[in-house]
């Protein structure tokens, strides 16, 4: 869609990319969509074609088998795999943009090359364990014990809603090494999901985002090497909220990215679909819509665009992303409720890509840490 202030963010480098990934998701993805929801997730091979055409960790260092690009690049796959309405891949995101950075920035070197050139051409794929069924947002409340034993931990707990949780062949876990100290008590692992004692659930049945897997992984005395933890250990919690910020800011990009294609879309549907014998477009109630949409999606796309440029120069803060966070899915949900209503009934059939949309982008609001606690740390830079 063309807004009126032109983008600068990209060089025409990461437009070819953004050209690539679109050819991919047309010719991999899209027709197989329904299928991938129905089943509760993407098959594998998309993963393996993804990583071999370079969509995949494409900010590692080419020492582990990444382009060493930079974070633009992801900027271009968040938006791509949204506008096109490919958020069942979320997960590539997830495992690209979250998990191997916590490898990268915390990992023993050992750790980095066991997992990352995997996790770059997508042979492995990998999750992140924080929330519990007793710990959503209270992070500092979760009940995963990992107790010292000689060069190993053993890890006991359970985990919910874990993005690619089905799929994970590695899943870096949230645990309590000393429950008395709270959030100065919680350390991070590397855990090989083919670990005895590690199960997982079934694909849980979302509301929205079918095709993205999700599940509940379980942990009964699993033994996982020292030299698997992130950082040092008690550190766990002070690592989530270094990495947090370029998390949060991802679901900004994404929630935008959505919004603006399924405006694109009910532009066109309100030019070709008439009632009382003239096209939507024709009504002022419709254009008032849309023409509002438009300039939210605006206002939003230069916020989320200098967010960005503040990820690039290492200088964006908690705050801010949470700014980002919050209201970019807030305002993703409002816009597309109201093409839901411009599509009248047709809106509520999941053969209409709004309605699957609408499903989609109801998450965001939730996931990430919820838009209330959002605010409540945006409050704290009053």
């Amino acid at each position: 869609m063309a807004f009126p202030i032109p983008r600068t963010l990209f060089e025409p480098e990461h437009e070819q990319f953004r050209e690539s990934l679109g050819r991919f998701l047309e010719a991999e993805v899209l027709p197989n969509l329904g299928r991938y929801e129905a089943q509760g997730f993407i098959d594998r091979e998309v993963w393996r074609k993804g990583g071999a055409a370079g969509f995949l960790c494409p900010t590692m260092p080419e020492e582990y088998g990444g382009a060493g690009a930079d974070r633009r690049y992801s900027v271009v796959v968040f938006e791509e795999t949204a506008r096109r309405g490919a958020v069942g891949l979320l997960g590539w995101s997830l495992h690209s943009d979250i998990v191997a950075p916590y490898l990268l920035h915390y990992g023993a070197e050992a750790v980095k090359r066991a997992w990352l050139p995997r996790m770059a051409t997508g042979e492995a794929i990998g999750a992140i364990a924080m929330t519990e069924p007793g710990a959503g947002s209270d992070l500092q409340s979760i009940a995963t014990r990992a107790v010292r034993d000689g060069d190993h931990y053993r890890l006991s707990g359970s985990k919910t809603f874990i993005t690619n949780g089905w799929h994970c062949d590695l899943v870096v876990v949230a645990a309590k090494t000393d429950p008395a100290q709270g959030a100065r008590g919680t350390s991070l692992f590397v855990v090989d999901t083919a670990s005895p004692g590690f199960t997982k659930g079934r694909p849980l049945e979302k509301v929205g985002l079918k095709a993205q897997d999700t599940a509940e992984l379980f942990m009964d005395d699993v033994r996982v090497p020292a030299a698997n933890r992130l950082g040092e250990e008690g550190r766990g919690f002070a690592c989530l909220m270094q990495e947090l910020p370029w998390e949060r800011l991802q679901i900004a990009i994404t929630a935008v990215a959505l919004a603006e294609g399924v405006l694109e879309e009910t532009i066109a549907y309100c030019r070709d679909r008439k009632a009382f014998g003239k096209p939507l477009l024709d009504f002022q109630n419709t254009r008032f819509a849309l023409a509002e949409a438009k300039t939210e999606l605006q206002a939003a796309r230069v916020f989320v665009d200098r967010c960005i440029e503040l990820v690039l120069a290492g200088t964006l803060d908690a705050a801010t992303a949470s700014m980002a966070k919050y209201w970019c899915s807030d305002l993703q949900c409002k816009v597309i409720d109201a093409c839901v209503q411009l599509h009248g009934g047709n809106g509520y059939m999941r053969e209409y890509a709004v309605a699957r949309a609408w499903a989609d982008a109801r998450a965001s609001r939730i996931y990430g840490g919820t838009n209330e606690i959002m605010k409540e740390l945006i409050s704290r830079s009053l």
